[in-house]
């Protein structure tokens, strides 16, 4: 297991699932550190539904270590924060810099809008 305070943007956690009880596979796309409130980490949704048709679809190639089990899809448009290491409970796999990178690009795409 991968500490919390050690993941990093790229990464892709089993996480708690802002939208239901069930956790989902989350990218991380940040890691700020905050005085008061330690390291927090600012995540994206990954799916594996098609219907989103904004979502950017994941690769095999997109992947730094292995693939997901099933075709996903990021979606830069869903937010959540985690705040602690129970917010996380596992580590699954990383996606490459110029991956992450097209996500982070059509999220802020959608926040400068």
């Amino acid at each position: 297991m991968t500490a919390f305070e050690d993941l990093e943007r790229g990464d892709i956690v089993w996480g708690a699932d802002p939208l239901s009880e069930k956790g989902r596979p989350l990218l991380i796309i940040g890691t700020p550190h905050f005085p008061n409130h330690g390291v927090q980490l600012i995540t994206v949704l990954i799916s594996t539904k098609t219907y989103h048709e904004e979502s950017l679809t994941l690769r095999d190639d997109d992947y730094a270590g292995d693939p997901l089990g099933e075709r996903s899809h990021v979606l830069p448009w869903s937010l959540a924060t985690l705040n602690n290491a129970a917010d996380v409970e596992y580590y699954l796999t990383s996606l490459v810099d110029g991956r992450t990178e097209d996500v982070v690009g059509q999220l802020i795409g959608y926040i400068t809008d």
